[in-house]
């Protein structure tokens, strides 16, 4: 009767614990689903913001490009307004001499006196002569005017050129100015946007190293579905005792250790160590613990000495970023323990140990906060409440 009811209560607890670990990987399914769901829209959101950038880019080399333009017509408005400069200084030169050519001859005239105009004109062989002479005289004063008047036109005229193109050149130059405010403002523009998209960098960069560590949490939860199943369907194993070669750490391999049982059908893996944590629900230990725990934690120095609980076949061996050096020994009827961080390993895959059997030494191997066992039993594949079997 009392085996009954044993047996009803560890297939209650396989149960509970299989449909913990198929919800638990529903809902690492769908954090991984909303995290690959967040880095789209950040990839996106990272894509917008470099076309935004380009664009900005692009407005500036057109910015630049206009700036070298108006340099260059600057540079040859200045070289016009330098040549119109020269031609306005040669053309008062001109003005100047003409000015100073007439007063010269106005006063010769004046200085020799008006008998010098009547005895030209006297000495006319004829009235047309005398017209002509009296003509010539009215003529010079005439013409000193006229080019008096045409160099003060052309000075005129020069100044008013000059004018022009020194307000082209301020054009230009309100226009240069212009463009490089145009300049500064993209420029700041650019490096909001470079800021805004490394940011956004960022934050995608955490969002797939999220996506990274819930991949690997999928695919541990995977491995161990497979383990389960692999020991569900292993044959029994035999008794016997027998020892490997270790893993990790200088530990010698101690000699068998025996436990009355208590009616129990396994034997306490660690007698050295004392318990720090129970299987279920509890604060994860240094922030890298689950806090769903699937088995019982033996604190115990290292190197201290891991016992096989039972008797049974080891059906694994080896090492995960999480559980660190670990053994699987399946007792056979659907019953395995797992003995995980270990520091050394002193028995083989394949190996037959029985129970109280020197399998390894307590380590921190993995994700540990510090020396202990980590000691799991399954029942059919799933992880069930060690205190069930001790």
């Amino acid at each position: 009767m009392c085996k009954k009811r044993i047996v009803s209560v560890l297939l209650a607890g396989a149960l509970t614990a299989g449909m913990g670990l198929q919800v638990n990987m529903q809902v690492q399914a769908d954090d991984l689903q909303d995290a690959q769901n967040k880095a789209s829209q950040q990839q996106d959101q990272i894509d917008a913001a470099q076309a935004e950038k380009d664009k900005l880019l692009e407005e500036l080399d057109g910015i630049v490009s206009d700036m070298e333009k108006t340099k260059k017509d600057i540079e040859a408005k200045q070289e016009e307004i330098a040549r119109k400069a020269d031609e306005l200084d040669a053309a008062r030169v001109d003005e100047n001499n003409q000015y100073n050519s007439m007063k010269l001859r106005i006063q010769y005239m004046y200085e020799n006196g008006n008998g010098q105009f009547i005895e030209t004109l006297l000495e006319s062989q004829s009235i047309a002569e005398f017209l002509s002479n009296a003509e010539y005289i009215s003529q010079i004063s005439e013409y000193d005017r006229n080019m008096l008047v045409e160099f003060q036109n052309i000075v005129a005229q020069v100044e008013d050129q000059q004018e022009e193109l020194e307000a082209e050149n301020a054009e230009l130059e309100k226009l240069q100015t212009d463009l490089q405010n145009q300049q500064t403002e993209l420029e700041g523009l650019i490096s909001s946007k470079s800021e805004e998209i490394a940011g956004l960098e960022s934050e995608l960069s955490a969002t797939n190293a999220k996506i990274a560590e819930l991949k690997a949490a999928a695919e541990e939860q995977a491995r161990m579905q497979r383990e389960a199943a692999a020991l569900q369907s292993s044959a029994g194993g035999g008794s016997g005792s027998g020892s490997g070669t270790g893993g990790g750490g200088n530990y010698t391999q101690g000699p068998s250790y025996t436990e009355s049982s208590g009616g129990g059908q396994l034997q306490n893996p660690c007698p050295s160590a004392y318990i720090s944590s129970e299987f279920g629900g509890r604060q994860s230990p240094g922030g890298i613990g689950s806090t769903n725990h699937k088995g019982r934690d033996y604190a115990a120095s290292a190197g201290s000495a891991i016992y096989a609980a039972a008797s049974g076949t080891v059906t694994t061996v080896g090492y995960t970023s999480v559980r660190g050096n670990y053994v699987i020994i399946n007792h056979g009827g659907g019953l395995a323990t797992l003995y995980q961080h270990c520091s050394a390993i002193f028995v083989s895959q394949g190996q037959s140990v029985g129970a109280g059997t020197n399998i390894a030494a307590v380590g921190s191997t993995g994700a540990s906060t510090g020396p202990h066992l980590h000691f799991e039993v399954h029942v059919n594949g799933m992880p069930v409440d060690p205190r069930l079997y001790l």
